[in-house]
């Protein structure tokens, strides 16, 4: 059942049914496109560019990155991220998330020390800026 489960919210998490309008927080989101700030993020060509210029990213990298642009604003811990962005049933450890995120922030951020995007929520887990 909590694999059927986690299925549904895969499915439920895919991008093709993902359409938001603008929220008037600097995020500007269609099926194809979400912009933030300086980056944007191309869904269908799984391409990202900050400040026009494209970010090199692997397939995970990329992955946590739309995942949390289309989840503005919400925390999520490690065991969550790991869940929906790597998948149900993943074995692997919750420091990898952190690993991830480095390396994402290293490329998104201007001040990765102090970034403006991927934010810690200490004691908790991550979450993506409600603007910037």
């Amino acid at each position: 059942m909590a694999r059927v489960k986690a299925l549904f919210r895969r499915v439920e998490a895919m991008p093709a049914g993902n359409k938001r309008p603008d929220d008037n927080n600097g995020h500007k989101a269609s099926e194809q496109q979400i912009r933030v700030g300086n980056i944007e993020i191309n869904i269908l060509a799984r391409t990202v560019k900050v400040l026009e210029e494209a970010i090199n990213l692997t397939a995970k990298e990329f992955d946590l990155l739309l995942f949390f642009a289309q989840h503005p604003g919400q925390v999520f811990t490690r065991a969550q991220l790991l869940d929906k962005v790597w998948g149900y049933g993943h074995d692997g450890y919750e420091h990898t998330v952190n690993s991830h995120i480095n390396r994402l922030r290293a490329k998104i951020e201007s001040n990765p020390a102090q970034p403006d995007y991927i934010l810690t929520a200490w004691g908790v887990g991550y979450k993506f800026t409600e603007s910037v």
